[in-house]
């Protein structure tokens, strides 16, 4: 592989993750830990543990970094979850 063909793909590699981000999820008063665990499991395809961990980290520290991908790959999930009344965004 010459060295032009490397850099190009070294390049694309870096766009790639420079245009990843994540979906935050925030603590809120309405919503319950069983709610939130189950929603965690269906839209960001967590295991029970994982999405009960992201359930008490958002309760005890005001929010939690609960799945990560491009915009593009984020956006449909991010809906999914305001739609059901899960304060959520994409940073």
């Amino acid at each position: 592989m010459s060295t032009d063909t490397q850099e190009e793909i070294d390049i694309k590699e870096l766009e790639q993750l420079i245009d990843i981000r994540n979906i935050v999820l925030y603590n809120d008063d309405v919503n319950t830990f069983d709610f939130v665990i189950k929603q965690l499991v269906k839209y960001c395809k967590h295991r029970h543990l994982q999405a009960e961990q992201c359930a008490y980290l958002v309760h005890y520290t005001g929010k939690c970094q609960v799945k990560s991908g491009t915009y593009d790959e984020l956006e449909p999930v991010c809906s999914a979850l305001l739609n059901k009344g899960l304060t959520v965004e994409i940073e």
